[in-house]
């Protein structure tokens, strides 16, 4: 109950607040100058872009190589997790199997005796 009515509260105080500065703001945007939409030249920026300094020894063909063998890495890393978890699997399957067959010749002891 009194979370809702603070809620209440901070939402009407917010509300206000975002109608002051819209108040204040509003003459100032009316004053702005109406512009037409200028397209965006996309040639032209890559151009800028490949023309800039950081990128002016950039090869694609390195960036390729980098992404590859990082690629490579990570395969080879989720291979050997992957081997890791193999192993451990056959271990167990292998302890269990010998486990029950030891249970099999306890069972025999104990229906000879009989």
């Amino acid at each position: 109950m009194n979370f809702e009515i603070i809620s209440g509260i901070i939402l009407l105080i917010s509300l206000a607040g975002m109608g002051v500065i819209i108040s204040r703001k509003m003459p100032l945007l009316l004053e702005l100058p109406e512009t037409l939409p200028s397209y965006f030249n996309w040639k032209d920026f890559f151009k800028k872009i490949r023309n800039s300094i950081p990128f002016k020894g950039f090869s694609s063909e390195v960036l390729l190589q980098k992404i590859l063998s990082k690629i490579r890495i990570l395969t080879l890393k989720t291979d050997s997790k992957t081997s890791n978890w193999l192993q451990r699997l056959r271990k167990r399957a292998q302890k269990k199997k010998f486990d029950e067959e030891d249970n099999y010749w306890e069972e025999i002891r104990k229906s000879t005796k009989e």
